[in-house]
């Protein structure tokens, strides 16, 4: 038996070669598409050295806005705030915070920070009568060794403390370098309350 012979008629051919020439498009659009693969580049020790340097320089950077925005470092060169903070004592404090009664502040005046304790805010009246300290006509808990007098004071009582400032006392009470002689402390001298205090005489 004879085979047949298929022709296709000039119609087919045309759509059979359409059909060939689109299957080659998309496969060169897939071979397109297709992602090279890149070599990883190799880091040398330069890379390594700017890397670090740009990493000190962030820490050192970090520091440095911490210590003059949130904490401050000091040590105590005086016996004003004794015995809770000694002469040679470090002192870390914390700027951000609100001063409130109580609280052991450090001061900075003429070049030098000391530390005394916050007695009262802007608008209170002070009286201090007969080692008596009275606040707004109340009397304060005092946790001091020492009493406190008005003798050698500057200011006249009662003293309302005023607006902007604090009212401080030496814990030390007979060295009077405090309220009753400087009057209100304004709070732009204030470098904030003292929240660690390391002991370093005798380490």
């Amino acid at each position: 038996m004879e085979e047949e012979s298929i022709i296709a008629s000039p119609q087919e051919e045309k759509e059979l070669q359409e059909s060939a020439e689109g299957a080659e498009d998309l496969s060169t659009e897939k071979k397109e598409e297709t992602p090279k693969k890149s070599k990883k580049k190799k880091k040398t020790a330069k890379d390594h050295a700017i890397r670090l340097f740009v990493r000190l320089g962030i820490t050192a950077l970090v520091i440095v806005l911490t210590l003059t925005f949130v904490l401050g470092v000091y040590v105590d060169h005086n016996n004003s705030s004794y015995p809770m903070i000694k002469d040679g004592d470090l002192c870390l404090t914390y700027k951000l915070g609100k001063l409130d009664k109580g609280d052991v502040a450090a001061i900075k005046q003429n070049g030098e920070v000391r530390f005394a304790r916050v007695i009262a805010l802007e608008g209170d009246t002070v009286e201090i009568k007969n080692d008596f300290v009275s606040v707004n006509g109340t009397g304060i808990f005092d946790d001091t060794v020492y009493g406190t007098t008005a003798e050698g004071s500057k200011i006249k009582y009662p003293y309302k403390v005023p607006e902007g400032t604090v009212f401080v006392l030496n814990d030390f009470r007979s060295d009077t370098s405090d309220s009753r002689t400087l009057g209100g402390i304004p709070l732009s001298d204030c470098k904030g309350k003292v929240i660690f205090i390391m002991r370093r005489r005798g380490i």
